[in-house]
């Protein structure tokens, strides 16, 4: 199962950030990165935290691969492997899907001069953070796939490095650059799921 989540991984790489920032240098002119560089601790620390759920997520299969660890064997079962691929693709495609819906609002990080257009239709009208939903959802399948120590912390690592970005970072930002149609917005729609954590 390793070197399926190895292959399932470079592909997730290459669509959501290769394609996805080629697409975005395409359209816009720009790479749609935001610089880290001068960026306030808090996103500093949002960053860290991706960045090493990340590393885990990407490091468990390959070490696997290279028998430095070894899966859970009470979690290394075939049904399971079955969810996990059903997973990682639905959040491999959902993850993209959602990137591209974004148009040229699409970012990675914020950038506090930016003033992009606030998406709210398609499946942003479910989840204010559908990019980062079925990004968890990829990584809890690549987990079940190559179920260690490692990949499975890498899942609430990602919920800590999301919550840290959405609500520290982008809310706060949302809510000072479109004001009441963000208000508005987060209101109707829930942070990462439908319905739960709008905003009151």
């Amino acid at each position: 199962m390793a070197a399926w989540a190895v292959g399932l991984l470079l592909v997730y790489l290459a669509l959501a950030f290769g394609v996805r920032v080629a697409v975005a240098l395409r359209t816009t002119g720009g790479t749609g990165i935001a610089r880290l560089r001068g960026a306030p601790p808090l996103e500093l620390l949002g960053g860290a935290l991706f960045a090493g759920a990340m590393a885990m997520g990407i490091a468990a299969p390959i070490l696997v691969l290279t028998d430095v660890i070894e899966p859970i064997d009470g979690l290394d079962q075939s049904p399971l492997h079955a969810v996990g691929f059903v997973f990682a693709g639905v959040g491999i495609a959902g993850t993209f899907l959602a990137q591209m819906a974004m148009g040229a609002s699409w970012r990675i990080g914020v950038d506090q001069s930016d003033r992009t257009e606030l998406v709210t239709g398609g499946v942003f009208s479910l989840s204010r953070n559908p990019i980062y939903t079925f990004m968890l959802i990829a990584w809890t399948g690549l987990a079940l796939l190559v179920p260690t120590w490692l990949s499975i912390a890498s899942v609430p690592a990602g919920i800590l490095a999301f919550e840290v970005q959405v609500r520290l970072v982008e809310e706060p930002y949302l809510l000072r650059t479109h004001g009441e149609a963000f208000r508005a917005y987060a209101s109707r729609v829930g942070r990462f799921l439908p319905g739960v954590g709008r905003l009151r």
